[in-house]
């Protein structure tokens, strides 16, 4: 689904879903102890503090780096983002719930800061990622759509699996 291809209502309604990805974090979590926001998933799904950091990260370490490079660079080879990888390095379960949202938040800005100062020409520029292959730009909002459907899908179970 590329931005460039929907109209300007439905554009409006994907970047207010994105705008609006900090405050359900905020009230899914609203209110948990250090434990319970350790508290692993139903199969050892990531749990809240977990599922908070890789958003942050995947924010500010994937998603903007691949914005910043796809406006300046001639079809730029994008590298994948390790989540997996990088939650074990940074040892995500032991780290504080509500740095991690205010980390999200704060990054989300910036990228839905950078979509809005983008001319027409910019949303077409191209590049590779790995992992996923050729993109542009305007691929990007979309991406980011689906991940956070995704997280959100995964906070429910956990929820559910909370009682």
């Amino acid at each position: 689904m590329r931005y460039l291809m929907l109209n300007t209502a439905a554009r409006a309604e994907l970047l207010a879903s994105l705008a609006a990805m900090p405050g359900f974090l905020e009230r899914s979590f609203a209110g948990l102890s250090a434990d319970e926001a350790r508290r692993p998933g139903p199969g050892e799904a990531l749990s809240p503090v977990e599922q908070c950091w890789h958003l942050a990260d995947l924010e500010r370490e994937g998603y903007a780096v691949r914005i910043e490079r796809l406006r300046r660079e001639v079809e730029p080879a994008l590298p994948d983002f390790d989540g997996a990888r990088i939650a074990r390095e940074r040892s995500y379960r032991t780290r504080d719930l509500r740095e991690a949202i205010a980390a999200f938040r704060e990054a989300r800005v910036r990228n839905l800061e950078a979509f809005a100062s983008l001319d027409s020409t910019a949303w077409s520029q191209r590049g590779r990622q790995e992992g996923v292959g050729a993109i542009m730009l305007c691929d990007v909002p979309a991406m980011m759509a689906e991940h956070d459907a995704s997280h959100r899908g995964e906070i429910a179970d956990w929820q559910r699996a909370r009682g």
